[in-house]
Formats: structure tokens, sequence, C-alpha cells
């Protein structure tokens, strides 16, 4: 069912336009281990390109001309093919269904259409499907094989056939044994133990020729006869699809395509472009699957008779390029000169989040390789180094309706009830988080008056029913319980703070109490930019209470702007230029978390010597500037600068503000330390044997003894043994 509304969802064929993108798929594929990239993205890239080597095969269907085409990676395995499994919209799924057979089919297809293609791919335990009455032929003995069709084969997938191997393949084996079709061992794996299903080890048996084979070699054994009897040929396949270009909405680029009388595509001439979107009122989905461009007769309909097409371009049409264009924004001629992208090249840093893995990332790439192939950029990939940003999480509250609706009307069911219905009975429908009382909490759930709330919100739920264990409202009324007990409890799980999920804190809020810059620095110090970091308000004071103390050490008690030009002193030169080197150097590791504590210590300690001095704040208003531009930018100008701190130059640390004059050095009699001395920095072993025995400590534990042994390592520790 649909998010919004819980209507039943139907897939249909459309003919829409596509990116080719699986002509790149070998480049893209390739091309990833020269990126900077982490380890996982590379991974979750490479796995949904999907490369695999294998057969392209073919088997005859009885009594028909047709042949079912496959891909498979383990031809070896054919003789343990005991069916064959057709995708439920694979085109001879109707031509080969027997009359007896058809009703069955039918049914199936109706059920398969309210699934959606993640539904079907997800690794559950349910396994359906429906047998066609047709028969292929194994190529290899003749065996008759039923042919079936199921949901977990998809169409876009491969071929959309699979020959069904149960005794190699875990779904092929429960499908067999939901459906009692036979299981035919074709490898023995005793001598490898531990070895899954899957796992390409073991000696063939049960295979004719391939009997007594490793694996491996049967696979090339085996693709060798498919190529010599005519059957069939080796290919590298890919999971990666062309992507889908066209979105039924108006907003997006319109596709400068129109269609004559024959419906031939043309595309417009150039001097027609840009092409723009016309002014329209109303933006809903027109009727028969089309654009609400549709609605703009005048638009679509040009006086030759051609016709506009209406579908527009989805968000990565303008995503996978902006950033070229950011290289020469106001170039009215191209998207960028050579001259400018020749200086620029490609962008150095790329932070985004991990879910743009396999959409904006990857589409990206595919349209700089193409643009690398035109001439038109001089780099292979748009990106030298990526940064994953951790997802800031937040609680998503949730609502258990049934699928099916009740008497036509939607059904709401209590977290608490949940357990009474199967799991494929119940959908999940995210609520707004401010209609929910107990929020992010175990017993988080909606009062009567935020079912009221929740209603007024999504009004095609005016006429629902919400039960629970404490009572039943319909149509927002309540007809069981009492409305100071009832609860319907929420289903609560962490997830991205999302618009979609309807559980977006408002940093709004958050500004008016505390302040944009103190917002700002929190996001920071929450944890290292990579990780994922749970929303929470419990240590923003800590941040504001840091911004306060360092706008203190600008004015006096009385609140008066005062900062002395008096020379700072070695001690606090050295805790400027420590702050300085340690920001500096976190900065360019994007280690924002520990940049945050950096300043942190060094105001407390500048603060312990009640520094108010220019030559040491003037710099820490530019290193913080970065951080807490508000505050930075007022400091900035009281301090009487004219232009803004913006253009100021970022502050460098200086390696002699940050040699030590002392050392302090914990002094250990017979190894229990007895003092802590500070004595100059410098110092050689033979000055410290020297120093030692007329240290106060040491001469009082060691009053009536001798001196046996001093221990003295320069810059460390002082100890001496007395006896």
């Amino acid at each position: 069912v649909s998010e919004r509304g819980g209507f039943p969802v139907e897939r249909k064929p459309m003919l829409q336009w596509s990116l080719r993108i699986t002509a790149y798929a070998e480049r893209l594929l390739n091309d990833l281990q020269k990126l900077d990239f982490t380890e996982s993205m590379k991974k979750t890239q490479a796995n949904w390109i999907g490369r695999s080597e294998g057969a392209r095969l073919f088997f005859d269907l009885e009594g028909y001309e047709d042949k079912i085409e496959i891909f498979t990676t383990r031809p070896d395995t054919i003789f343990g093919a005991t069916f064959m499994v057709l995708a439920p919209e694979h085109p001879l799924v109707e031509k080969i269904t027997t009359q007896e057979q058809k009703a069955e089919i039918e049914k199936y297809l109706a059920y398969v259409n309210t699934r959606s293609e993640r539904d079907r791919m997800s690794e559950t335990k349910e396994v359906s499907g429906a047998f066609t009455g047709a028969y292929a032929i194994n190529p290899f003995n003749g065996a008759k094989i039923p042919v079936w069709i199921a949901e977990y084969v998809l169409m876009d997938y491969g071929t959309g056939a699979i020959m069904a191997v149960p005794a190699d393949d875990e779904r092929d084996q429960r499908f067999a044994e939901e459906f009692n079709l036979p299981i035919v061992q074709i490898i023995d794996k005793s001598m490898h133990p531990g070895a899954t299903i899957e796992d390409k080890v073991g000696v063939m048996i049960n295979s004719d020729f391939l009997d007594g084979m490793e694996v491996l070699d049967a696979i090339e054994a085996i693709l060798k006869k498919i190529e010599e009897m005519g059957i069939g040929t080796r290919q590298v396949n890919y999971k990666l699809r062309d992507a889908i270009f066209s979105r039924q909405r108006y907003w997006g680029e319109p596709f400068p395509i129109v269609y004559d009388e024959e419906g031939v595509a043309h595309a417009l001439p150039e001097e027609e472009l840009p092409l723009e979107l016309p002014p329209l009122n109303d933006f809903k989905p027109s009727k028969g699957a089309v654009s609400p461009l549709a609605r703009a007769k005048d638009w679509v309909n040009l006086p030759n008779g051609w016709t506009r097409e209406t579908d527009t371009m989805p968000g990565f049409a303008g995503s996978s390029w902006y950033f070229l264009r950011y290289m020469d924004p106001k170039n009215d001629k191209e998207f960028a000169s050579q001259e400018a992208l020749n200086y620029w090249r490609d962008v150095d840093v790329y932070i985004g989040g991990t879910e743009h893995a396999v959409g904006h990332l990857m589409y990206s790439r595919f349209w700089h390789k193409f643009l690398y192939d035109l001439g038109l950029v001089p780099t292979k990939e748009p990106y030298k180094k990526l940064v994953n940003q951790g997802m800031i999480q937040g609680v998503i509250e949730n609502l258990f309706m049934l699928k099916e609706k009740v008497n036509g009307r939607s059904k709401f069911v209590c977290a608490k009830l949940a357990s009474r219905f199967d799991e494929g009975e119940l959908v999940k429908i995210p609520v707004l988080i401010d209609y929910v009382s107990e929020y992010g909490s175990d017993d988080s759930y909606l009062s009567l008056e935020g079912i009221k709330k929740f209603i007024a919100w999504r009004p095609e739920y005016a006429d629902a029913i919400f039960e629970s264990e404490s009572g039943v409202v319909s149509a927002g009324k309540l007809e069981k319980g009492s409305e100071a007990d009832f609860r319907i409890y929420t289903f609560s799980e962490v997830g991205k703070m999302s618009k979609s999920k309807y559980n977006v804190i408002n940093p709004d809020d958050v500004v008016e109490q505390y302040g944009a810059d103190c917002f700002r620095m929190y996001e920071m110090f929450l944890g290292p930019l990579d990780q994922d970091k749970p929303w929470n308000t419990n240590g923003i004071d800590g941040v504001f209470k840091f911004l306060r103390r360092f706008w203190t050490m600008f004015f006096d008690d009385a609140g008066n702007f005062a900062v002395s030009d008096e020379e700072p002193n070695k001690k606090e030169l050295r805790i400027l230029h420590s702050c300085i080197k340690k920001v500096s150097e976190d900065l360019e590791r994007l280690s924002f978390n520990t940049c945050v504590s950096a300043f942190m210590i060094c105001v407390n300690d500048l603060k312990a010597e009640n520094c108010n001095k220019r030559a040491i704040l003037e710099p820490m208003v530019r290193l913080l500037a970065p951080f807490a531009p508000h505050i930075a930018e007022d400091l900035w100008h009281r301090l009487g600068n004219e232009s803004t701190v913006c253009e100021a130059p970022f502050p460098e640390f200086n390696e002699a503000n940050l040699v030590e004059d002392t050392v302090k050095y914990p002094v250990s009699i017979n190894g229990k330390k007895r003092d802590l001395v500070e004595l100059p920095a410098g110092l050689s072993q033979e000055e410290l044997q020297k120093i030692v025995p007329e240290l106060e400590a040491v001469k009082k534990w060691s009053e009536g003894k001798t001196i046996r042994k001093i221990i003295a390592i320069p810059g460390r520790i002082i100890n001496v043994v007395v006896g």
C-alpha cells in the first residue's frame, strides 16, 4: 500500500526514457580502485554493479518453437536442474500457460502486482509460485523440466528466467520443498566440512561427463561443451540496470523531445533550447499515469500536429553534474568553459551520505565518464576523495495499520496488539512526532487528542478505526473506553531524521534558545563526522557555557569591552599556539568534534591566566570564525576591524611558541613518588645528577641514609635509591 493514504499499489509496465548506464558498467567497476572512497562504499557500488561471469543458455520448450533464455554463473549444475522459473512478467508466461493452469496463473499474477520489487527481493521464508503447465527440455539429457513462475525471479535481472537447481541454491531448495519438486544432488562436498550449499567446492556427481571433476574444472568443461553444441555462449552479466529517466510529475527538467503524427521521437533543434516548463496551476497526477504537463494542452500540442513529451527528468538530471557549473556559473554559452574546467578539474573532497551510494554517486560518475568521452571534461572521475558523514538520527514513530480495509475503512491497531497479526498483514504508517506523547520512550502513544490531530493532518483517515487495549476510536470519536485512559501505543524505531519520517527536530527551536553558533558547534561536538549520532540536547549546555566564557574574555565585570594591548607572556602564547596547531591539523582530518574540545581547553587555560590581551584574543576570533561565525564577526568588529572576519587570514601556529621553558619531573624515592618539581627544560643527565641531591624531597627522604643511585632521565623522571 502507499505510504500516503494506504491505497493499494499496482505495478504496470510503462514506456519511459532510460539512461544507458549499463554501457559503462565495467568502467564504473574498474575505476573504483583508483578512488579515495571508503572500502564499504566501494563494496556497495561493486555489489550494485554486480559483475558475474557465466553462460547464456537456451532451453527448448516442449510443443513450442520458442526457447527459454537464461543466464547462469553455475552451468556445471545443469544436471541438477529439476524445474525452470520465469518472472511473472516474462512475455512467455501468457503464451505457454495451459488452459488447466490459467486460473491459477492469473490469480498469482494478481498477487504479484501488489508486491514491490523490494518485497520480492527480500530474504523472506515465505515461498510462493504457480505452475504454467508447460515443460522445458534439458539440452544435455533431454529431461522434461516443469516451468513455474515465482516472484523471487525478477524480469529486470538477467533474462527474467532461471534454471532452478535446488541442491545448490537456497531459494530453489525452499521452493522445491514447498511444491514437492525433485532435488538431485550433483556435488559431493564431503571433503569440505563447513562448506555452504552455494560454495563452489567439491566433486561433481550424477552429472554425466562431468562426474569426478572438481567444480571449477567442471565449469570450464561445461562452458566449452555449451559453445561446441551451439546452445549458448560465455557471457559477462551485470546486476546493474539502465536508469529510468522519466518522471510523471511537474517539477523537473522537461525533455526537449517532440513526437510526429506517427509517434516517432525527434530532438528539438539546439536553437530552441533551453525548453522551459509552462506555468501550471494543478500539479496533481493526471489520469492514465501521465505527467501533470499533459493538462497544458496549448504547450503539448504544437501547430504542426506534433506533440511534446510530457514526462520530466528526475532529480539526478541536475545533481549528476551541478558541481561542474560552480566552476563557471555565469557562462551562458556552455555549462563551463574548457579554461575553467582545466583549471578546477574535479572535486577535491566530496562529503555525502552513504544513502547516495547507488543513486547520485553512481549516476554522477557515469555522467562524468560520458562527458569525458565527448571531450568535455578533463578527468575520468568527478571526485578525488569521498567522505561519508554519519546521519543525525531520530526516533521514528509509527502506527500499525491493517493492509486490508475493514468494511471499506482503514483500521489501526495498537503496537501492543500487533503480535496478534502476521507480519504481512500490517503496514507501518509514520506519525508526525508533534502528536506523540512520551515521544522516544518505550511507551510512546497517541491520546484521543493526538488521534484527532493525526486525522486533521491526514484527512484520508477521517473515518478510520483505532483499536487499543484501552478502547476504540472510530471516525475521531471514542466508542469504547474512557478519554483519560485511552492510548494507542506507537511503534518506535531509531532511524534517519527525515522529512519523510516526520521526525525532524526544528532547528529554529534550538536556535531560539541557544543561538545559531551554539547549535552549529554542538552538531560538530556530537561525535566523529563519519559516525551516526542520535540527536539529543543533553550536552548542548556545555557548548553554550563555552561560548559564554569565550565572550566574557573580551569584557570586564561591568560588561564593558576591555581588551588589553599588553604583550602576552610565553605561557599565554603557548596556550594559543597549541590550540591553533590542534585545530589546524584536525580541520585537515575533518575531525570537528576534537576541534571543539581544543577550543574548550584553550579558553579554560586562558581564563585561568586572566588573559584579555589583543595579541591572543584576535587570533582566537579568526580561529573560531568557521565554527561560530556570528559571535566571531561581532567580536571582530568590536576589536576595531572594518572588513569581515571571513576575509581575514586563518592563523598559523609558530613552533617556537610551543617549546616549554620548564619541565615537571615526578620525583620518586625507592620507586615511590614523593614530589613533583619544575626544572628548566633542556637539562642534561649530568646536570640533573648534580641538582637532584639538593632537592627538598630528596633531602627529606634520604636523611640519615646513603644515596645509593640516582636515575635521572631528561624530560621524564627522577628516581633516587637510598639505603
